[in-house]
């Protein structure tokens, strides 16, 4: 059986993150998150997949190449123009030819899910799709059940649509014939085809049965999913995460924590749990970084302190910056947020000046650059230059 995944979305809600690299390349533990979601089918029993690749697909084509690496054989679709789900299913129709499996390819989910899903199909139950329950249930595909039968599915629905605390996990079973139901769905107004819309037209004949999970479900859909569900990989699912850092004296690195290879970090520096710091990553002396994901080639100099936040490849912060941490109030796509935990986002290239404070809930732009002294409280935009007064 082979595994569909599809990778091909840009991920607006993640800029500057997604700027250079598509949304499915983000990384959890110092991997994309499309290397977990390639070994969750690996570790299921599938030998064969094909990512469907759009925004910037060279970075997913060149860092998978033909899948040896992983021991699966992997097939590229492109889907040249982001017009949904269901149309980037059928960009990889010409793959397809007996009972398959497809998965959302920015999404941590356990092997196991995919494994019963296979089950499910393989005993001729198809169209199979997975549920599980979140809190937050109306962000997602709200999914209503009668026993194992799907009876709706709505996206994002308003309160008074649905109760349901249930939603679409993102993995589903089919044979072939559901290539044709998704070409006789109606496109919606945006020019979006969606896979949702499809399976919610066979929950309505009663053709679409639903496979329960409980395990851990790791979404990325906005900034601060990036260090929620790194904590969890940092913290339950990598084994061996760390290689062994060069560290100054009296230097300290917690457990849980995923360092990559020639990590550099100075003497009387703390690195709390739940961060990952990249390929190449210098923390100078002093500094502390607690719940952090911090890309390749980046900086953190002496005495800064960096909490709850994301720094950009080959970004620095300068010496004695603060990310102060803690909980903010984000606007995404006129959406409100509340309460969310992000200290900030720090794009590729930018620099942090000294002595800078970052407030909660920041976000500064790529190549930006924030001269020494500075408080930010606000989004700043890309190749900005920010002065004192």
């Amino acid at each position: 059986m082979k595994a569909v995944i599809l990778a091909a979305g840009e991920g607006k809600r993640l800029e500057p993150l997604t700027n250079r690299r598509p949304k499915p390349m983000l990384p959890v533990a110092n991997r994309p998150v499309l290397e977990h979601v390639v070994e969750a089918v690996v570790d299921a029993g599938v030998d064969e997949v094909v990512l469907v690749v759009g925004y910037k697909r060279d970075r997913i084509q060149t860092h998978f190449g033909d899948g040896d690496d992983w021991g699966v054989d992997i097939e590229y679709a492109v889907q040249s123009k982001q017009l949904g789900t269901g149309h980037a299913l059928l960009q990889a129709a010409d793959h397809l030819d007996d009972s398959f499996v497809v998965l959302n390819g920015d999404r941590v989910i356990s092997p196991d899910l995919v494994s019963s899903v296979i089950d499910r199909t393989t005993a001729g139950d198809a169209p199979v799709i997975s549920v599980t329950r979140v809190k937050n249930a109306r962000n997602y595909g709200v999914v209503e059940l009668d026993g194992q039968r799907v009876t709706a599915i709505h996206e994002k629905p308003a309160a008074h649509r649905s109760q349901s605390d249930i939603i679409n996990a993102g993995v589903y079973g089919f044979d072939p014939s559901v290539l044709d139901a998704v070409r006789e769905t109606k496109t919606a107004p945006t020019g979006e085809l969606a896979l949702t819309a499809t399976l919610d037209e066979l929950a309505g004949d009663e053709g679409l049965t639903a496979v329960r999970y409980d395990d851990y479900w790791l979404d990325i859909s906005y900034l601060w999913d990036v260090l929620s569900v790194n904590e969890v990989v940092v913290s339950r699912l990598v084994d061996n995460a760390s290689s062994e850092p060069a560290t100054g004296t009296g230097a300290t690195v917690a457990d849980d924590v995923a360092i990559d290879d020639d990590v550099r970090v100075g003497a009387n520096a703390t690195i709390h749990p739940r961060v990952s710091l990249g390929e190449n990553v210098t923390v100078g002396p002093n500094a502390v970084v607690s719940n952090a994901v911090v890309l390749p080639d980046a900086t953190v100099d002496a005495g800064a302190i960096v909490r709850d936040c994301i720094v950009g490849e080959n970004a620095t912060v300068g010496p004695n910056s603060t990310v102060v941490g803690g909980t903010a109030r984000m606007v995404v796509e006129d959406e409100v947020h509340h309460d969310v935990r992000l200290g900030g986002v720090v794009g590729d290239n930018a620099t942090l000046g000294g002595g800078v404070v970052v407030d909660s809930g920041t976000v500064v732009g790529d190549d930006a650059t924030i001269q020494s002294g500075v408080t930010l409280d606000e989004r700043v935009p890309p190749n900005a230059e920010v002065r004192r007064g």
